[in-house]
Order: C-alpha cells, then sequence, then structure tokens
C-alpha cells in the first residue's frame, strides 16, 4: 500500500494494499477504495462510499459528501463507483437521500471532468462523459455511452437516453431521448439529428443507423402527426429494429415529457 505520511485515514475504512492515497487526502469511515485506485492530493472520500478497481480521484474532489437536500437528517446513504473511472479535480458526488434511492450510483468506465457534480441519488452508467463544470441535479438517470458538454445543467429527475450528445451550456428541464444530438435551454432545447459519428464509433450497423434516421424523421419533423401516431408509425414502419424500439418505449415510460423539437437531420 502506498499512502503519503500526510493523509488521514479513519481506521475502519477499508483501503486495498494495491491503492495510493497522496498527500493531505482524507478517507473517513465507511469508505472502501479497491484495488489499484489513486486518490490524489487534497481529495476527500467520506460517507458509506465504495470506490471500484482502478478508479481515479484528482485532487481537491469531494465523494460521498451528505446530499444538498434540507430534509435530510444524516441517514446512512451510500456512494457507489464502479471500476476504471476517471474523476477528476474539484469533482463532487453526493450521497443518496432516503427519500430517493438511497444511492447515488456511477457505472463503469466514466470520466467526469473537473468540477463537474452528480448529486444525491442520480444514476450514471457506463462509459459517460460529462464535460467541465456539467451538473446533474438529484434523481438524474443518464444511460449508457452519454457525452454531456461542459457547463451543462440537467435539472432534477430528468432521463438522458443512450448515446445520446448534449452539446455545451445546454439546460435540461424535460427529457432527452436516446441516440439523438441536443442542444439548447427549457423552451429552446432542439434535437438536431441522430449521433450518427457516435453510434459509428459504438460500432452500430449502417443499416440499424440509417433505420434510426428514419425514426427521426417520423417521431420529429412529423408536425402533423400526435406523438402517440408518431411513435406507432415508426415502429409500423420499422419492425424488427431494436434501437428503433427502444427510442419509441423511451418516450412511453418517460414520467416528465420527452423533448421532441427537430431539425434537418444530417
Amino acid at each position: 500500500m502506498n499512502i503519503h505520511p500526510t493523509a488521514v485515514i479513519d481506521p475502519q475504512a477499508e483501503v486495498d494494499a494495491s491503492a495510493t492515497i497522496g498527500p493531505y487526502a482524507v478517507i473517513e469511515k465507511g469508505v472502501v477504495i479497491g484495488p489499484d485506485c489513486l486518490i490524489s492530493p487534497h481529495a476527500v472520500v467520506t460517507g458509506l462510499t465504495t470506490i471500484g478497481a482502478r478508479t481515479t480521484i484528482g485532487s481537491f474532489a469531494s465523494i460521498g459528501g451528505p446530499p444538498q437536500d434540507l430534509k435530510y437528517n444524516n441517514e446512512p446513504t451510500k456512494v457507489v463507483i464502479g471500476e476504471d473511472n476517471q474523476i477528476r479535480e474539484y469533482v463532487s458526488i453526493h450521497r443518496g437521500t432516503p427519500g430517493g434511492r438511497g444511492i447515488t450510483t456511477l457505472g463503469n468506465g466514466n470520466l467526469l471532468m473537473a468540477y463537474t457534480h452528480v448529486a444525491h441519488d442520480c444514476l450514471v452508467g457506463n462509459h459517460v462523459i460529462m464535460a467541465n463544470g456539467a451538473t446533474l441535479g438529484g434523481h438524474v438517470q443518464v444511460a449508457d455511452r452519454v457525452i454531456i458538454g461542459g457547463l451543462t445543467a440537467v435539472q432534477q429527475f430528468i432521463r438522458i437516453g443512450e448515446y445520446a450528445y448534449i452539446g455545451g451550456m445546454s439546460g435540461l428541464s424535460s427529457d432527452i431521448p436516446p441516440y439523438v444530438v441536443m442542444a439548447g435551454v427549457r423552451n429552446q432545447m432542439r434535437i438536431t439529428g441522430i449521433n450518427r459519428i457516435g453510434l459509428r464509433r459504438a460500432g452500430f450497423s449502417a443499416e440499424d443507423i440509417k433505420k434510426l434516421g428514419q425514426a427521426y424523421k417520423i417521431i420529429f419533423r412529423s408536425p402533423e402527426l400526435l406523438l402517440q401516431d408518431a411513435l406507432a408509425k415508426a415502429l409500423a414502419e420499422l419492425p424488427d429494429c431494436e434501437p428503433v424500439a427502444r427510442l419509441v418505449n423511451f418516450f412511453t415510460t418517460s414520467k416528465r415529457g420527452v423533448v421532441r423539437t427537430g431539425g434537418d437531420d444530417q
């Protein structure tokens, strides 16, 4: 175990022997740190926080702190972070609340750039990128392979579907469907098309990308159709395409409404 002599580690914390703990880092009671993790100088890890293998915590990050919720009364809620994450300097991740999931979860292989914030009860999937200063309000759900641009604010309880690309300085107050490119704030949020580059890089077939583009035109560029009719038409005209079915299902399971304002797809 490589622990700097100035680091402060509670005797009841569990730190794997292969972890590295930098100068002036603080590891408090209840924390579990997995193999080959790096906790950088001045980082603070507190609460009932579990950090998976090969995860890096940047300098001055605050992981597992109490939620910014006036109803919270020091209940034993959690943060669980998976493996192979890069959590950069000044990132904050807060534990869950009893009124929510009771746990804030970050999956595997994510990159949280400097000054990003993950609030209480959030559920962040795998291989998500949050650029500098991006902020998730409480109870937000971010699916796999989402990219969130810098200085973007996501309102509480919002869902973002897989492979979505969110432009920088956006403000999200409605659910963002999977596979799309989106930017804007509140009633000016605009989806500009399918995230073709991201889908190609992820190994989606040319046929599935083509069908998603066709579904986009039906759902987002058919103002004469009610949403229910547009979704039914997309399924009827593009059967046996799992990504299209998942796109439609995202709409039908939304509780807060989904952004449907679209522009010309490339």
